[in-house]
């Protein structure tokens, strides 16, 4: 089982309570399976993927990443789990503006101490891979939107993750681009990737193998 989440529940301090997030949320995602999360704004979909991800520790319940159970882990352990089975996709791309395009895709392996010559060859690979070859030596702000969309793909799959996280990763762009984006994910999927997506569009939220839907942080049942 990739994930196993067991009574998941995150909330904020409010002045006379509290407002509540995520609520008792049980999931399991195996290996390789590639799911959609939807539901509407404030139900809950990033904070779900933030705690999937690693990024917020402050949270009540069970969660075992790869049979690895995340509340027992110290900061730096996490980060290392993290760094070694995650990849991440952001709507707004979140590049290094002021890297060009294959130093953006080799940074994560600099972080993982992949040697130089290894580094080289993945990020040749994924620039083919990705027909973005050549814009390597471009800065992201020389790229569209849909080339930059598929440069934060490529560097999110560089270190070769066991789950892929995708918050929105089609929402700014437009339906051409898009369609490049869930063809590379089915791909990744069909590879053995686990792949765990946010969208708000129901045809692409379909192309995953099944939809959990929130409402007001709950996991709405079938």
């Amino acid at each position: 089982m990739m994930i196993h989440l067991e009574k998941v529940e995150k909330s904020y301090p409010l002045e006379g309570g509290r407002t509540w997030v995520l609520r008792n949320v049980d999931l399991d995602i195996g290996e390789g399976e590639f799911v959609s999360v939807m539901g509407p704004s404030g139900a809950g979909k990033s904070s779900l993927l933030n705690v999937l991800g690693l990024m917020d520790h402050d949270w009540q319940g069970s969660y075992a990443l790869d049979g690895v159970e995340v509340g027992k882990l110290n900061g730096k352990q996490r980060q290392a789990l993290q760094r070694e089975k995650i990849g991440f996709i952001f709507q707004h791309y979140h590049l290094i503006d002021d890297l060009k395009v294959w130093e953006n895709l080799d940074l994560p392996l600099q972080y993982r101490d992949v040697p130089a010559k290894e580094r080289a060859a993945r990020v040749a690979d994924l620039l083919d891979r990705f027909q973005i070859v050549g814009k390597k030596d471009l800065f992201p702000s020389q790229l569209s939107g849909g080339q930059q969309q598929l440069v934060a793909v490529a560097r999110a799959v560089i270190t070769r993750p066991r789950l892929l996280l995708a918050d929105e990763p089609t929402g700014a762009l437009h339906s051409g681009q898009a369609r490049i984006i869930m063809d590379l994910l089915g791909e990744l999927h069909g590879e053995g990737m686990a792949i765990v997506q946010v969208t708000h569009n129901e045809l692409y939220a379909n192309e995953a193998q099944r939809i959990v839907r929130l409402r007001d942080g709950w996991i709405e049942k079938p």
